[in-house]
């Protein structure tokens, strides 16, 4: 389990290392988090702290002072003045991150509705693999010819030479060629719809609304 302790306290901050740092006394909100990691806060600054020590680090305490070192014999001082608030609790497994609209999602839409990408496009395969890796998913056209295509939340340039890498290599396959390319995103960067443009892929920006049909299905094609 993943306990983390919340300390509120008026306190002096003093690091020792390679830089030296103070802070004043004064109240502070102190961090402890399972992986041993030590960080004060103050009331502004979002989510980053006045100063921290990042584990492997070790906690000592003795009345009215907190000791943290590191492997390297850096150490962060906490002088405690007066404790307001000192609490653990068990956090439990945390699942990470799981964001609406994420490309594996998207992506198995597109798969569902290949016609989003073109008109009489049909699913050939997803995550088709090839010797440097994955193409997101792999259709054919109305005439029957082969698409890479490649999913995107945000089109890059990095997603464009990507989508050209399978290219080069799946045209030299006689049972595929001639393949053509899209790049499909929600949003798709101006330098990034140039580069495509100029190696003759094409960009489908995609409305994942519109996909999972909450709003108008309207795409559009550039």
């Amino acid at each position: 389990m993943a306990r983390v302790r919340l300390v509120i306290a008026r306190c002096q901050v003093d690091y020792v290392g390679r830089l030296t740092a103070h802070l004043p006394m004064a109240p502070r909100l102190l961090l402890v988090k399972a992986d041993g990691s030590v960080s004060v806060h103050a009331d502004d600054r979002a989510y980053k702290p006045l100063n921290w020590m990042t584990p492997p680090c070790w906690l000592s305490e003795s009345p009215g002072v907190w000791t943290v070192k590191n492997k390297a014999d850096e150490s962060l001082v906490i002088t405690i003045d007066e404790v307001l608030h000192d609490s653990s609790h068990e956090l439990g497994q945390d699942p990470g991150l799981v964001k609406d609209g994420v490309e594996a999602h998207l992506q198995e839409l597109l798969a569902a509705h290949p016609t989003t990408l073109g008109e009489g496009f049909t699913l050939v395969r997803r995550e088709y693999m090839t010797a440097i890796g994955p193409v997101d998913l792999l259709c054919r056209d109305v005439e029957g010819r082969h698409v890479a295509i490649e999913v995107k939340r945000r089109g890059e340039i990095d997603g464009v030479e990507q989508l050209t890498r399978y290219l080069e290599l799946m045209n030299r396959d006689p049972l595929l060629a001639p393949v053509a390319g899209v790049y499909a995103a929600q949003q798709i960067k101006p330098q990034a719809r140039t580069l495509a443009t100029d190696r003759g892929i094409r960009c489908v920006t995609v409305d994942y609304d519109a996909l999972r049909g909450m709003t108008s299905t309207d795409l559009r094609l550039f």
